[in-house]
């Protein structure tokens, strides 16, 4: 993963091969992550989430979306860990149904992935759709946050 932080915040979380990765040259110089602490505490971190032993981010972020977008993505910081929304139920938050490919552009351009928690965000059926990491990623990061008891409700 590559972990972008500017001005005491991170600015970006991107996946390989992640749809909308900034180019290199924009990213500025590259560091190792023992090297700044603000990365290294992004790494130190997404390591717990993944490990499933933190559901909340405690880092200095900052977005410079326009302001359809940055109103997009303050909503998917509310949605809780183990939760899901669909974009149709975040346009409806927004005043206005009909928005939700707008508001499946913004998600699918939210520059850091898992901290600004696009991946919770499914289709009206419930289907993955539209993350810009890829699905199958979306798939586990909410299998990690999937809660115990559904878990243990599967028979596979």
């Amino acid at each position: 993963m590559t972990v972008v932080a500017s001005g005491g915040a991170i600015t970006g979380l991107y996946f390989p091969h992640h749809w909308y990765m900034p180019s290199e040259a924009s990213l500025g110089r590259r560091v190792d992550v023992h090297e700044d602490t603000l990365i290294s505490q992004a790494a130190t971190q997404l390591g717990e989430y993944l490990d499933g032993e933190r559901t909340v981010f405690d880092l200095p972020t900052r977005t410079n979306g326009d302001a359809f977008q940055e109103r997009v993505w303050a909503m998917l910081r509310e949605i809780p860990f183990g939760a899901t929304t669909t974009y149709g139920e975040l346009a409806e938050r927004l005043g206005n149904k009909a928005l939700a490919q707008s508001v499946g552009q913004a998600v699918g351009h939210n520059p850091i992935s898992i901290i600004v928690a696009c991946h919770r965000v499914v289709g009206s059926n419930g289907k993955l759709t539209g993350f810009a990491g890829g699905l199958e990623r979306k798939q586990r990061l909410l299998e990690i946050e999937e809660p115990q008891t559904v878990k243990e409700a599967r028979l596979f």
